[in-house]
């Protein structure tokens, strides 16, 4: 029996040596080691860039919304000007007891409902015709007046302007009431629109706001309707308003909790808070010497971080920075992550370390089994 048992031991050491030796263990992607070696590979093209406070600041530049001055220029409609599409209603006393539009007995003769055509005109009984949009609501009754007085003694006219289709803003998004609502005098501004259609009905820190108008586009945070006096801008009959949350998103790989793509939580976000926002690090595998932003740099901003070199179009950019050390920790609070970047949290050594350990002490425990068997 003692040639099989020697022969069980060789059989497990053979075993225990091609898993170490030749087998891959599994892992989330590349070492510290493996992407600082890319970087020395020019037909990689790879910047690898260690970030301090400095290279926070030369990466850093401002995306800012905001209204440009065809929106912010514009001035209030006048509440009371009538349009084409408003409805009007018309009231006339005449001082007779047989009116020329009310009947016996009567005072007063309500015309409702009166829609200002495309024209800009409407039609008044006995009147004809008459030239309403761009006018307020006074200057159509004094031209009543006057058309009227020669036919009926003395008449008194009122004129109402309803709000109709001719100052409409159109509300969508995520709001509470989205639909299309009227211009009227206290809602005039974009803020009062809001409110009008029930409030914004997303995270402040991440909903924006865009206009469209004639063709043109504006959009703005909402933090920064506000906070700026000057983006709460009047409205125009047309506007499209659009309440939704902030697109941008980075990826987030390697030894984090969560292995996905992760939205903006805040219209500027740190490295910190991009791990954070990810789950944070794994604590049994994450490699906090090796936290890595990929990225394709504008080539001002990289010709800035790499020392004034000139570059042509966007570069390859890897940020790394070490958790560990009190700069890294305060250049990653200061480092801001961009639209499309990602996030990769490399592993430890010592995990695959341990992982061989485990293999081994398995495989070991497996060539005992095998030697055992063969004793038998």
């Amino acid at each position: 029996m003692q040639f099989p048992r020697k022969a069980a031991q060789a059989v497990s050491a053979l075993v225990i040596a091609a898993m170490v030796a030749g087998c891959t263990l599994p892992r989330s992607g590349p070492t510290t080691r493996e992407i600082l070696s890319g970087g020395d590979n020019p037909a990689i093209g790879l910047h690898i860039v260690s970030v301090t406070p400095a290279v926070a600041a030369a990466t850093h530049y401002s995306e800012p919304l905001g209204f440009g001055s065809d929106f912010t220029g514009a001035g209030l409609l006048g509440a009371d000007v009538i349009r084409a599409g408003d409805t009007l209603s018309v009231a006339v006393w005449e001082n007779v007891d047989a009116g020329l539009l009310a009947g016996v007995g009567q005072k007063v003769t309500a015309v409702d409902q009166l829609q200002v055509d495309q024209a800009g005109n409407i039609f008044m009984p006995y009147v004809g015709q008459i030239e309403a949009a761009g006018r307020t609501p006074e200057q159509l009754r004094t031209e009543i007046t006057r058309s009227l007085a020669p036919q009926t003694p003395d008449p008194q006219v009122e004129v109402r302007r309803i709000a109709g289709d001719g100052s409409t803003v159109s509300v969508l998004g995520a709001v509470a009431s989205a639909g299309v609502y009227p211009i009227e005098a206290p809602t005039r501004r974009l803020s009062s629109m809001l409110a009008r259609a029930g409030g914004v009905g997303i995270e402040p820190d991440i909903a924006q706001i865009r206009v469209e108008r004639n063709g043109r586009v504006g959009r703005v945070w909402l933090q920064d309707l506000y906070d700026t006096p000057a983006y709460d801008i009047a409205l125009r009959g047309g506007d499209k308003i659009i309440v939704e949350q902030d697109r941008r998103a980075f990826t987030a790989l390697g030894a984090t909790e969560q292995q996905a793509r992760v939205n903006f939580t805040k219209p500027n976000m740190s490295a910190i808070e991009a791990i954070a926002a990810a789950g944070g690090l794994d604590g049994d595998a994450a490699d906090p010497t090796g936290i890595f932003v990929f990225r394709s740099e504008r080539a001002d901003v990289a010709s800035r971080v790499l020392g004034g070199v000139a570059v042509s179009g966007p570069q390859r950019m890897a940020y790394v920075m070490n958790l560990t050390e009190p700069e890294g920790m305060f250049a990653a609070r200061e480092f801001t992550i961009r639209d499309e970047d990602t996030v990769y949290i490399t592993e430890a050594p010592f995990k695959a370390w341990r992982q061989i350990i485990g293999l081994t002490a398995t495989t070991v425990a497996l060539g005992g089994s095998v030697a055992a068997i063969a004793s038998r």
